[in-house]
């Protein structure tokens, strides 16, 4: 330990390594964060980890500072052998006073000069997995707590590099998973629709011997039908062809959901291309999927003809198989999206889990593994940075549990009369510690029918960003205009950086501190959305300005009883 250094200060250090070796997830930005952490913490030279391949049981060099050669030459000492493999063969500290007259086997520590080292186990559930040493250019006694605090870093190295190859051998065996999903689906069958459709055109038009093909979808938005794909036509798709439903052939066919034929030149269609290229009678019939209708399947031939009963039938028959397949096409689009955004939600939350979980797992397992030989000011420390972590862990966990009801919508809202600004002075006691630097705007009589915890759960996330993020005074300001209760949470901090206000309401984004899981504003509007309202953020020169927007069934504040 550094001269004068407090046991508090010693364990604030040891979990900076901690912190820094657990924001990765790739091991070798791990190990290379651990290094530069480690060889701060006791002032040394050079700092290695060499890590256990159990298959030839040698221990492989994986990262080094100062000593960068033991990575290039792939240094591989046995277990049991020299500095390091007698290390990992006894599982306990070592330290070599004297390297020119120790037993090393690797000749890079000679060559490079180092005169004294230190080296420990890392050690998961009292399996070896490598060894952490550290070195020093002069010679050099390590003390006793120098050996029990680099001890402490290796425990909590272990555990983040278990971590993290258990991560990197998931996210291989996913990747494989995922790459044999899409060359199965390619070869059983066309799921994207703009390629489903170019492989179904061609074998409608054979089937119905005919000169064109397409097929429109119906844009339930606009109430409109969409030219999505066309053969012997394609204008319609170049150009965006959009037919309203109800007007000329196709909407006609979509708005009354039963087959049609028609002689081009004697019917008012709406779109010009039909004629333009000479189009002389079309046959168009719906595509219905549950009663609902998706769209329309038409055909055209350049000759007038009559289409038969049968080929009628037929078309219908195709458009019923076209209709299931562009609906199946939609859902497993939809589902490769919703896919990919688990993935991606349980990938950032299991990281954001990982930091705080595997910090009190360390501080435990330290304390029931070498609690009595610590001593008592340290124990205490271990325990106020294991309470520190588990709050943190539990707050994470509580925010993640909102998300999962509010997408679940497992969240009923039970909006009720409330005199607001006693219910906001709730909040703000509740929300913030300390409460000086907090304004209330809001008139005594104003009232308003909101849900307690939609309100409490808004106001109290932009209360502790504003108080963390902006600088006071903080502002609470509250009025009832447009048939909607607006409240709004501003500070006179530096505001939301530029490159974050595109994304300030998505899941974990946050800006450069370390501090907060990014969820808190997707939370919030969540709620506020749940409510039937929303939460916008109001961009200004200075300081950041949120507002909750409600929408109320009163017009006139009333005042209501608190009696």
């Amino acid at each position: 330990m550094r001269q004068g250094e407090s046991t508090a200060e010693q364990v604030r250090r040891l979990q900076s390594v901690t912190d820094a070796a657990l924001a990765h997830l790739q091991l070798d930005q791990l190990l290379d964060a651990l290094l530069i952490r480690t060889r701060q913490l006791l002032d040394v030279d050079t700092c290695a980890i060499l890590l256990l391949d159990e298959e030839t049981n040698e221990l492989v060099a994986c990262a080094a500072l100062g000593i960068e050669e033991e990575v290039e030459q792939g240094v591989r000492i046995p277990v049991g052998g020299g500095f390091a493999g007698r290390i990992a063969a006894e599982k306990r500290p070592f330290v070599l006073d004297d390297v020119d007259h120790g037993d090393v086997l690797n000749p890079i520590l000679r060559e490079k000069g180092i005169k004294s080292m230190l080296g420990v186990p890392l050690v998961v559930e009292g399996k070896v997995g490598g060894v952490l040493h550290v070195g020093s250019l002069v010679y050099r006694d390590f003390e006793a707590d120098e050996v029990e605090l680099l001890q402490l870093v290796a425990d909590r190295a272990a555990l983040a590099i278990d971590h993290a190859r258990l991560f990197q051998a998931e996210r291989a065996a996913r990747e494989r998973v995922e790459n044999i999903q899409v060359v199965t689906d390619a070869a059983l069958a066309h799921l994207e629709v703009d390629e489903l459709l170019s492989v179904l055109l061609p074998r409608i038009r054979e089937i119905l011997r005919a000169d064109t093909c397409a097929v429109l979808l119906l844009d339930d938005d606009s109430k409109e039908l969409v030219a999505r794909a066309a053969l012997g036509i394609e204008e319609e798709v170049e150009q965006g062809v959009r037919i309203p439903l109800g007007a000329g052939f196709a909407g006609k066919v979509a708005a009354e959901g039963r087959p049609q034929t028609i002689d081009v030149d004697e019917y008012p269609v709406w779109n010009p291309i039909l004629r333009e290229k000479g189009i002389k009678s079309m046959l168009g019939v719906p595509l219905i999927v549950g009663g609902g209708s998706l769209g329309v399947l038409h055909v055209g031939s350049l000759t007038l003809r009559e289409f038969r009963r049968d080929e009628i039938e037929l078309l219908q028959l195709v458009s019923e198989r076209v209709a299931i397949a562009i609906e199946r096409a939609r859902l497993h689009e939809e589902t490769v999206q919703l896919d990919q955004l688990k993935l991606n939600f349980v990938a950032i939350a299991s990281h954001e889990l990982r930091t705080p979980s595997t910090a009190v797992y360390g501080v435990l397992k330290t304390l029931a593994e070498r609690g009595p030989e610590l001593g008592e000011e340290l124990r205490e420390e271990l325990l106020r940075v294991g309470v520190e972590q588990g709050e943190r862990l539990r707050r994470l966990l509580e925010e993640l549990l909102d998300l999962s009801r509010l997408d679940a919508r497992a969240v009923s809202v039970d909006p009720r009369p409330v005199v607001l600004k006693a219910a906001i002075y709730d909040v703000v006691k509740g929300a913030l510690p300390v409460t000086d630097g907090i304004e209330i705007d809001v008139p005594d009589d104003l009232a308003a029918v909101v849900d307690p915890l939609v309100l409490e759960r808004v106001i109290t996330n932009l209360l502790v960003n504003a108080a963390h993020y902006g600088a006071p005074p903080i502002r609470i300001v509250a009025q009832q205009r447009d048939r909607h209760l607006r409240i709004a949470v501003e500070d006179c901090g530096p505001g939301i950086p530029s490159e974050l206000e595109g994304r300030i309401f998505d899941r974990f984004a946050r800006g450069g501190g370390d501090t907060g899981h990014g969820l808190g504003l997707a939370i919030a509007r969540a709620y506020a959305q749940a409510h039937g309202g929303d939460l916008v953020y109001d961009p200004r020169d200075r300081g950041a300005r949120f507002e909750l927007v409600i929408p109320q069934q009163i017009r006139e504040s009333k005042p209501v009883s608190t009696s």
